[in-house]
């Protein structure tokens, strides 16, 4: 089995390693995240792949192929220690999800075997019943070790806050951590809450300290970013296995943000390596990591495996795949509309600046409602699932890019309140947060290098077919999505400031759809309606 060495050599890690002692111990964690429901092939753009494509050698992905593999690296670590682990977020992102809820997802896993997995803000999209549901199907243990369930019915006791494997006459143990904000960013409940993640994952490292384990994975959902402040600040965590952000680690690939695995000193001087592996089924995480025999890790050494073509599907998961896809191939296949080139949705770029699926969604929005008298349409950027290519464009890739459900909401803002949600939606850019505010019928400007809520500047906006600045205390006319409406991803401006709200209207998926059916072409486009000073 090869593998992809950090830098020139294995990393080594702690002390100098010259050579493994008797009673060093290895173990490998397989390992994806951020599945979001791409149960098929996944194309370049990280939409659902067509026949074609998969045809020509182009797609990557889907459960088959993580299946097939998985399968592959059990016969080659037969004998050897292993844990296949995923850090969350299989919900939602397809029409498998639209359609089956949590159930595909946990068949598919428990057909593939997984050991564990972390709760992902996602899971909750449905509420605790969505997650509930997922729970009474999977064959394996769920995690988070910062929930508190104790005042929600459904899930109470009923998700792990610490997990133990034995694995070569060695005890492994798993700890997890959920990003604070999910109650921004999907649906837990009033009846879950949220503990500090670091405090959290210190009373959950000292609890299996207390039962004599000595390697501990903390299998996150809280993002690079975060993942890197957990390891610098939480004692005891070995290895940090993570989620959330979508972020590829590798030492060959081109995009990579960092190498696999990225090395972060705590508090101890000890060395803890962090790995996590993009999303939507493309790659499944390889690491290998070895300790001395009072559980310190020595040696850290892997790469994230790309499931491209060379891996052959499994073919009783195909067919599978293939059963549960039929009763949606009558709504995705329709062609809507033909667009002359590809409509970017890549999350480091609408998340961060004006892009063109951005332009396309908000333009949609305003469109369809600028006979209310509605004027500034604003999206949040991680509502944008996925690109489009150039060409026919079907209903289902509009339903991959907004698979939410979600539907537009109108209102009437204080423009001192639409600053305000600007604001939010430039806090947390550094982080890729999916808050982002792209927007039609509106121009601004940010400055990321200023403080968060001191970003936004010289806001104008469209007003009899010319562009006025913006005034405080002037109520204008809002389109968003009920998501936002309510508060979502930070907007509480728009809950607390909004005034003869209706969040009732046509679903986002079927507006844009309309909107592209209606052009006799569609041309992606930016027009300089967001500026970065």
């Amino acid at each position: 089995m090869k593998k992809f060495l950090f830098g020139a050599s294995a990393l080594v890690l702690s002390t100098a390693f010259s050579g493994a002692a008797f009673a060093d111990y290895t173990l490998t964690i397989l390992h994806t995240n951020d599945l979001h429901s791409r149960i098929e092939s996944i194309n370049k753009y990280d939409s659902t792949c067509g026949a074609e494509d998969e045809g020509e050698g182009k797609c990557f992905g889907g459960v088959a192929r993580v299946k097939a593999k998985v399968d592959e690296m059990r016969k080659a670590l037969e004998g050897k220690n292993y844990l296949l682990l995923d850090a969350g977020d299989q919900f939602q992102g397809s029409l498998f999800y639209t359609t089956y809820k949590g159930a595909a997802a946990a068949e598919f896993m428990n057909l593939i075997g997984y050991d564990g997995m972390a709760v992902g803000n996602h899971e909750f999209d449905d509420g605790p019943a969505g997650l509930a549901g997922f729970l009474d199907k999977v064959k394996f243990p769920v995690i988070s070790s910062n929930l508190d369930m104790a005042n929600e019915p459904l899930l109470k006791d009923r998700v792990a806050e610490t997990l133990v494997f034995e694995r070569g006459g060695e005890k492994i143990g798993v700890i997890s951590s959920l990003a604070e904000d999910t109650v921004e960013t999907s649906s837990p409940g009033a009846g879950v809450g949220f503990i500090n993640s670091e405090n959290a994952l210190k009373a959950a490292v000292a609890k299996l300290q207390a039962e004599g384990v000595n390697k501990i994975i903390a299998l996150t959902h809280e993002g690079y970013v975060k993942d890197k402040e957990i390891a610098a600040n939480v004692p005891g965590i070995d290895v940090i296995v993570g989620g959330h952000s979508h972020t590829l680690l590798s030492n060959t690939q081109e995009k990579a943000e960092g190498p696999y695995p990225t090395v972060v000193k705590n508090a101890e001087g000890k060395d803890v390596p962090i790995v996590t592996a993009y999303a939507y089924s493309k790659f499944l995480g390889d690491i290998e990591i070895t300790f001395d025999d009072e559980g310190n890790v020595i040696k850290a050494e892997g790469e994230p495996i790309l499931l491209d073509a060379s891996v052959k599907p499994d073919e009783a998961v195909l067919a599978r795949v293939a059963e549960l896809a039929k009763p949606l191939d009558e709504v995705r296949n329709q062609v809507i509309a033909e667009s002359t080139g590809v409509i970017e949705a890549d999350r480091t770029i609408c998340r961060a600046q004006e892009c063109e699926m951005g332009n396309l969604v908000a333009d949609a929005m305003l469109d369809r409602v600028k006979a209310q008298g509605i004027q500034i349409a604003i999206q949040n950027g991680g509502g944008l699932r996925a690109s489009i290519d150039a060409g026919p464009v079907t209903k289902g890739e509009v339903l991959t890019v907004l698979p939410f459900q979600n539907t537009l909401a109108t209102f009437r803002l204080k423009g001192a309140d639409v600053v305000a949600a600007l604001e939010n939606g430039a806090s947390q850019i550094e982080e890729g947060a999916g808050r982002f505010s792209q927007v039609a019928g509106l121009k601004y400007t940010f400055d990321k290098s200023k403080p968060a809520g001191e970003r936004i500047s010289d806001v104008m906006v469209e007003e009899n077919g010319a562009f006025a600045p913006l005034e405080a205390d002037k109520v204008y006319g809002v389109v968003s999505n009920n998501y936002m409406r309510a508060g979502g991803d930070g907007y509480k401006v728009f809950a607390s400031g909004g005034m003869n709200a209706y969040d009732f209207g046509p679903d986002l998926a079927d507006v844009v759809a309309d909107y592209l059916a209606a052009k006799n072409g569609y041309t992606p486009y930016t027009d300089g309606r967001i500026t970065a000073k």
